[in-house]
């Protein structure tokens, strides 16, 4: 079993909606977080495996830069979130809020299900799924 062990700072460039979220296995090395620094080069690889996340099955049109924040989202309510605990995010007249259950095991892989609900216009669709977490970090959606 792994427990991660997280910690959140807040770059003096960056609001605070972009917290950096810095995790590592214990006893693995650190993975880094999704909003770092460099941010193009490290979150890459992290919404690439999450293959459009479930943001694209909630059946709203999304924009690209609106896309990006939704699977940021996602990402951070899977890798740091406490169980229960939206991670909220939003854009132009977009917004909505990711909600990871508490983890658990699938053979040695971490796993959580996760809802996430996009608001527009007043109108809100809601998407469930889960994933589980792969050794480089990132996290692969159950299909």
């Amino acid at each position: 079993m792994y427990f991660y062990a997280c910690r959140l700072t807040i770059p003096a460039v960056l609001s605070l909606s972009a917290l950096v979220a810095g995790c590592s296995t214990t006893g693995g090395t650190s993975t880094g977080g999704l909003l770092s620094s460099n941010r193009s080069s490290t979150s890459a690889p992290y919404i690439s495996a999450l293959q459009g996340g479930i943001v694209s099955r909630s059946g709203v049109e999304i924009g690209s830069a609106d896309r990006q924040r939704a699977l940021e989202a996602e990402y951070r309510a899977l890798e740091a979130a406490p169980g229960g605990q939206p991670v909220a995010w939003s854009g132009r007249g977009i917004s909505g809020q990711v909600v990871a259950a508490a983890p658990y095991q699938v053979g040695s892989q971490n796993c959580r299900q996760y809802t996430h609900t996009v608001t527009v216009g007043g109108t809100q669709s809601v998407a469930r799924g889960a994933a589980c977490r792969n050794t480089n970090g990132s996290w692969s959606p159950l299909t």
